[in-house]
């Protein structure tokens, strides 16, 4: 099938945020490409530190020493902790980014693609980070398209055993020798090109500085006088140069994550980083495909670091072992607590799913993958993600509701300043709807600061997410899930003032 009205990804991003060198503008793609399209250029460029940002994601879930569920863990030992999880997100300079940007779309990925290619089985296990068009040529695939072929699969297997595997540490732990070597096994040369090496080291033996150091020491925020400043004079950065940055005594660190004594990992975050954590999985699909896939007659998917293998039910300890030994071959170790196994079953024309554990057969159970639960005869969103969608809810219309009051106070005014309309469209069905906004952003023009307008695309919001995945899976148990969230959303609001009539 031809796949022309899709639109390839491109290498190019303008991109936002603020760093340690300038912002590069749509404008500047053809010299940027000049020059990171240049080997020598890349052989001998001065790769800057990354900005390290931690985002914080509550979970939610069963801890068996509060016996219940809880935002909160009890070791062993019986002390209780936050079970919080810190990503930690790392951003490149916009140069850096656009280097490691054109080496992973334009020169890695398609070496890759062609590779994996080759053998029709192996190319259908990958899932992740990669642009796999749908059927109807119309739309490139995503993570609903990807659960939905593994359930079908169970639904279709009908009495069957499913192993979900966990890596550990995926990003940090990635072994640099391996990754080296596969890399150059993927160019098809026996070491690294001088190029190759020199982006391999900087995602390698990289630097970093903390985003909060930047904040602290203006009293939580940014200096907005000093970055005003740069601005008026054409510099979208945080510093004047490298040499100010260094009189600032911002603490810079270094790459110091160990596994088995030598140093690992690359940055979860750069546009090169899901190319290589694919790349760094060769020889290990490879593998698995091998061994289950074509030998055993398994299936076999792998969406990053979640692994799904769906196996007769004899079959289902050979297959964990299988996954293990191959892991540690790539030195990699799959996470004990995070590693699941379930037997489906027809009872009474009904596909039922039971977990096992502790050699015990737990009825009414589901398969969590990517995002959704499977039950066997439905499918729903992941509850932990609609109780995020809510929380942010609140969180979001009580912030507005604040913003409301300090206003008023401020302007002696009992007019209200935030519309419902806005509200509705990012937490109710009525945001579905794709739509242009209108936006704005200060560029830098013949000398002075100009305010640019333009129109963006809404693309619609969890609600519509939601009713899409309901219509791709054909489960409309997704749509009742969802249909009491604008009662929820009305009732969130009535407990603020967000009348816009004047009193």
């Amino acid at each position: 099938m031809q796949h022309s009205s899709l639109k390839k990804k491109d290498w190019f991003k303008d991109r936002g945020y603020l760093h340690l060198t300038n912002r590069i503008n749509k404008t500047d793609k053809s010299n940027v490409e000049i020059y990171v399209s240049s080997p020598k250029n890349v052989q001998k460029h001065r790769f800057t530190p990354f900005i390290l940002k931690q985002t914080n994601n509550r979970r939610y879930k069963f801890s068996a020493g509060l016996n219940r569920r809880s935002h909160k863990t009890v070791d062993d030992k019986g002390h209780i902790s936050s079970n919080v999880k810190m990503r930690p997100i790392m951003y490149a300079t916009h140069i850096d980014s656009h280097i490691y940007s054109y080496y992973s779309h334009k020169i890695i990925q398609p070496k890759y693609e062609k590779l994996i290619k080759s053998d029709e089985l192996l190319n259908e296990c990958i899932t992740a980070y990669r642009q796999i068009p749908n059927e109807d040529g119309i739309r490139y695939k995503y993570n609903v398209d990807f659960a939905k072929e593994v359930f079908d699969e169970i639904k279709l297997r009908k009495d069957c055993a499913v192993l979900a595997f966990d890596i550990k540490n995926f990003f940090p732990t990635l072994n640099h020798l391996q990754l080296k070597q596969i890399w150059s096994r993927i160019l098809g040369t026996k070491s690294l090109p001088k190029d190759h090496y020199a982006v391999f080291k900087s995602i390698t033996n990289y630097s970093y500085f903390y985003y909060d150091d930047l904040r602290q020491r203006h009293k939580g925020h940014l200096d907005e006088k000093k970055i005003a400043h740069l601005k008026n004079k054409g510099k979208f950065q945080l510093f004047e140069d490298y040499p100010d940055f260094n009189e600032s005594e911002i603490q810079v660190y270094k790459n110091q994550k160990k596994k088995d004594g030598v140093i690992s990992g690359i940055p979860q975050g750069s546009p090169i980083s899901a190319m290589l954590a694919n790349l760094y999985m060769l020889p290990f699909d490879e593998s698995i495909v091998e061994k289950l896939v074509k030998m055993k007659g398994c299936y076999y998917r792998r969406y990053s670091d979640d692994l799904v293998v769906i196996c007769q039910i004899d079959d289902i300890e050979e297959a964990h072992k299988t996954i293990l030994e191959e892991m540690e071959k790539i030195k990699l170790a799959i996470s004990t607590d995070k590693t699941e196994k379930f037997i489906f079953k027809t009872i009474n024309n009904k596909l039922e799913c039971f977990k096992i554990k502790n050699d015990q057969l737990i009825p009414n159970s589901y398969l969590q993958y990517l995002g959704f639960d499977f039950y066997g005869y439905k499918t729903l969103i992941k509850s932990a993600n609609v109780s995020r969608f809510y929380r942010e809810m609140k969180e979001s219309i009580a912030m507005k509701s604040k913003r409301i009051e300090k206003v008023q106070a401020k302007c002696l005014t009992d007019e209200a300043v935030v519309f419902k309309r806005k509200l509705y469209r990012l937490y109710s069905f009525r945001g579905v709807k794709s739509r242009e906004l209108p936006g704005s952003k200060i560029v830098f023009k013949n000398g002075k600061l100009e305010k640019k307008t333009f129109s963006r695309k809404y693309r619609g919001n969890f609600i519509k997410y939601g009713y899409r995945a309901s219509d791709i899976m054909e489960a409309p148990e997704i749509k009742r899930q969802l249909r009491r969230h604008m009662i929820v959303l009305k009732k969130y609001m009535q407990q603020f003032n967000f009348d816009n009539i004047p009193k």
